[in-house]
């Protein structure tokens, strides 16, 4: 095969080895690569994989093979896969190593989470790759342990400047693995190449259309023909004129459980305890094989028949082997040789895997090898392990004797198979435990997980799940159900049920919020004094709610600090609140208390925190909230950086994109070709999930976006519906648009009702931004005389606030006035500033707007194009403002999840666009954000 110096041969793959020719010589040359080769059992995953890893010349070479038996044990694959690499782990950084050392069991600590181990295991790849290419094979990664395959995953989407190749060979069928990340399907060999290849493993010479049926039988399956002569009887195979059995690739596990069936019994025990022992130790195997009381020379025969090869590692010849050397055993087999191996497992050095095998070896309920099973539980929970040690607690229910006990386990596991995203299997073990004499407390608890899980469904939008308002009318139930037997837990339940009704919004019972929110406050006035932020925020939300704009205030700012407090601590109840409904909550307290300084402050702190924990579960709704604190701010482009980060990491984690304040900045930019689609689509998504909160919001942004446009009836439509319920956060802005299209309209009778709501919820803020609002509002609908006042107290108050948007749209609708009121100098003036502060921050359709009223006011006005604010692109603004704050390009890395190498490919791209030399002049540049 051209291009070829050495390694196996393979007919037919000319395709396939070009395109792993170039992944190795992508990574010689600096930049990453990662493919997934995928296809059926037996079609050349695996040989692929062998030819990649002969033509790695100068490549350090790591891999690991994906084993049933090994699925529940939390890092196994990737620790064996970074095994080799660990002699680089000192240089790694501290938080790092840390996690890397808890997630291989190295050292203890708190549990990481796991995206941080991903960071982790970035830095490890690139900084060996440091002396040479790295190439990472991970084949079967359909077996490996489910935490392995989500940190892998991560890694293998954050690459980009290292030179590290990632290829993993995957099984098709079954749930998605690594959906996204580029793929080369393997199919069966063409005839001409499946022909070579059956001519050339046949002993003699087959009829033509005997070979021709064989080939189409085989549909070219590679390991299918290859079997052919050893399934095939010398009878079928003489003179070359075969009459056997069909040979299709979808038989050959059976084939190959057959040809296992057919050794001897005690070599077919020793070929299941190297089935059943996955790491493939032979010393482990030599010691199981001493607790059977079988010599090992009794492995003879299945090395002759190409079964198992034993050396240094017992090896299969093939992944299906394995398999079907497990499959071929008995219960009773299965049981004897696990039990073996649990023996010969030392139960110091690794007593997860001795745990493991005792259970498969129990033949029923064993209270010691159930206890061995929960300290595992909590030892791979410690490690970040949460689908490992669900596994285990599942496990350890069934071995468990005391009903009793054994529905705690069974809750317990339900709780992190919940936790490690697995809801149906956490509902089978709920029912499991509800068949166990349970205390009231683990009932409530019962009721919680499940209305937790209800709510998840009901917001992912699976097919069956039930409305959002269902879900919240669940999780009140819940809170209701544990007042009394876990305090604590019921308010921070109430907090769950507070925002579940939140997005239910006006699709919702009428009058839901105001009773969830009267629970809540008979929940906390049982308080006799509050100490937690929740608590505080709970006490907070539900004044607010039950009396009226204005009330709560306090407790919502001393929620608000003590939270910050904490995350600046680093303190695990921080990430607890963030877990729970506090985002949304939070970002709704933020809006009503009408202070940018104070949402700013949460939404850095946010940010920042889940950076430094390596939280990036609640890191995307963090940078959303700090995109919403820009646009206010009038800076788009930094907007726009942050919820591009948001969605790279929801889309690498697997997490749902962000919605929200993507449509709020699209509105604000005002391109309709790219605004009413997006808006259209969430309007759609809302309506399916039944979701009113995202409804209303799309309807705010319409109007948005109209109005930008100066299309007022559109706007005042949108806008109409969109304040009719009482949605937390952005009514009141919802309001501002209302007032300013009806009174374009003539409609001042809603106008005025408008206005006055929006006195209600911004007047008795006491900031300059809420004031500001209701300034405006009144100006629009004020005599003349009463009109020129306002506008210029509008203008004031938002000067001294850092609402920038809403300031360029004071001078606008001042400027609009002004002209009406044949003021044309004072009008250029505001109009002028109005368009100049629009086209800078990028609102295409508010500066069109003000250059329509800038000339029908006789001024000249050159259409400019707007600021695009993406110069660099998001990755490269974020960077480009770390290395100008002093950060090091290490630091920068852990800063935003990517490793060293990228931080110093992206630094000289924003050298070059920005016309640059060193870091030093990045703090002379005006950068987003």
């Amino acid at each position: 095969m051209p291009g070829e110096r050495h390694g196996p041969v393979l007919r037919g793959r000319d395709r396939e080895c070009e395109a792993l020719r170039e992944v190795l010589a992508a990574a010689r040359s600096g930049d990453s690569r990662v493919l997934v080769l995928h296809g059926e059992p037996g079609v050349g995953k695996t040989a692929l994989l062998q030819y990649l890893s002969a033509q790695a010349d100068g490549f350090r070479v790591t891999r690991v093979a994906g084993i049933q038996s090994d699925m529940e044990l939390a890092f196994a694959g990737l620790q064996q896969l970074c095994g080799p690499l660990l002699d680089r782990l000192d240089d790694l950084p501290g938080p790092q190593r840390e996690a890397l050392d808890v997630a291989f069991g190295l050292g203890a600590g708190p549990a990481p989470d796991r995206f941080l181990v991903g960071l982790a295991v970035l830095s490890l790849l690139a900084s060996a790759a440091d002396t040479q290419p790295v190439l990472c094979l991970v084949d079967d990664v359909q077996w490996l342990d489910e935490v392995s395959v989500q940190t892998l995953g991560f890694v293998a989407r954050r690459l980009l400047a290292e030179p590290v190749a990632l290829v993993f060979g995957l099984r098709d069928g079954g749930a998605p693995v690594l959906p996204g990340l580029p793929q080369l399907p393997i199919a069966g060999l063409d005839d001409t190449g499946a022909r070579e290849l059956l001519e050339s493993v046949m002993p003699g010479r087959l009829d033509e259309r005997i070979r021709d049926r064989y080939i189409a039988e085989t549909r070219g399956i590679p390991l299918a023909l290859l079997e052919l002569p050893r399934n095939l009887s010398a009878a079928e195979l003489a003179g070359g004129f075969a009459s056997g059995t069909h040979h299709s690739a979808g038989r050959l596990e059976e084939r190959f459980v057959s040809r296992i069936k057919a050794l001897p019994a005690p070599t077919r025990q020793l070929v299941l305890a190297a089935a059943a022992e996955p790491v493939g130790d032979a010393a482990l195997f030599l010691r199981a094989a001493a607790y059977l009381g079988i010599p090992v020379d009794a492995l003879g025969p299945a090395e002759d028949a190409g079964i198992i090869e034993f050396g240094p590692r017992m090896r299969f010849h093939h992944p299906l082997m394995r398999s079907a050397a497990y499959l071929a055993a008995t219960v009773a087999e299965r049981r004897a040789v696990h039990g073996a191996l649990a023996a010969a497992t030392d139960p110091a050095s690794d007593p997860d895997r001795r745990a493991w095998h005792a259970a498969n070896a129990s033949a029923g309920p064993d209270d010691e090898v159930a206890a061995d099973l929960e300290t595992s539980a909590g030892r791979a929970h410690n490690r970040g392990g949460v689908a490992a040690a669900a596994a285990f607690l599942e496990r350890a229910a069934v071995l468990t004797s005391d009903p009793a006990r054994r529905g705690s386990r069974a809750l317990a596991a339900a709780q992190a198979k919940r936790d490690a995203a697995a809801p149906a299997a956490a509902q089978d073990l709920l029912a499991s435990a509800e068949l166990c004499p349970l205390t009231a407390l683990q009932r409530a608890q019962v009721t919680r997980l499940r209305a937790q899980m209800e709510f998840s469904r009901s917001r992912g939008g699976d097919l069956g799940a039930p409305q959002v308002a269902d879900a919240a009318a669940g999780l009140l139930a819940a809170a209701r159900g544990l007042d009394g037997l876990d305090d604590e837990l019921a308010r921070d339940t109430y907090l769950e049920a507070l925002a579940a009704t939140m997005f239910a919004g006006s699709h919702g019972e009428p009058g839901a919020i105001e009773r969830v929110a009267g629970a809540a406050r008979t929940a906390i006035g049982k308080v006799t004094q509050i100490h937690r932020p929740i608590d505080h925020l709970l006490s907070g939300v539900a004044e607010l709610i039950i009396d009226g704009p204005g009330a709560g205030s306090r407790s919502l700012r001393t929620a608000l600090d003590l939270w910050c407090e904490q995350a600046r601590r680093n303190d695990a109840g921080a990430l607890s609140m963030l877990s729970l409904a506090f985002p949304i909550v939070q970002e709704s307290v933020g809006g009503e208390l009408w202070d940018e300084e104070v949402n700013r402050r949460m939404a850095a702190v946010m940010v920042r925190f889940a950076r430094d924990t390596g939280a990036l579960t609640v890191l995307p709704a963090a940078l959303a909230f700090r995109a919403g604190t820009c646009v206010l701010e009038g800076e788009f482009g930094a907007a726009a950086n942050y919820l591009d980060e948001a969605d790279a990491i929801s889309a690498a984690t697997g997490y749902r994109l962000i919605k929200y304040h993507r449509l709020h900045l699209a509105a604000w930019r005002g391109t309709p070709a790219d605004a009413v689609g997006l808006i259209e689509a969430a309007a759609a998504d809302g309506t399916r999930r039944r979701e009113g909160r995202l409804l209303d919001v799309a309807g705010f942004c319409t109007a948005v976006l109209y109005n930008g446009m100066g299309r007022y009836d559109e706007a005042f439509a949108a806008a109409n519906r969109s304040v009719e319920y009482l949605n937390l956060g952005f009514g009141g802005w919802c309001l501002t648009e209302l007032v300013e299209s009806a009174a374009h309209l003539g409609e001042l009778d809603i106008a005025r009702h408008a206005a006055r709501a929006l006195e209600a919820r911004a007047g008795t803020s006491g900031t300059d931004s809420g004031l500001g609002a209701v300034a405006k509002a009144q100006a629009l609908l004020a005599d003349d005389e009463d009109a020129d006042r306002l506008f210029t107290e509008a203008i004031a108050r938002f000067e001294r606030s850092s609402a920038v948007a809403q300031l360029a749209r004071s001078h606008l609708s001042y400027g609009e006035w002004l002209r009406r009121a044949n003021r044309r100098s004072d009008a250029r003036a505001h109009l002028g500033r109005a368009h100049d502060m629009f086209t800078r921050m990028g609102a295409q359709a508010f500066a069109d707007r003000a250059r329509r009223e800038l000339v029908a006011g006789g001024a000249k006005v050159r259409k400019q194009p707007v600021a695009s604010g993406d110069q660099l692109t998001a990755q490269e603004s974020q960077i480009a403002r770390l290395a100008a704050d002093g950060l090091t390009n290490q630091e920068i890395g852990a800063q935003l999840f990517i490793s060293t190498h990228t931080v110093e490919w992206h630094l000289r791209k924003v050298f070059v666009k920005l016309g640059i030399t060193s870091r030093r002049q990045l703090r002379t540049r005006a950068l987003p954000g």
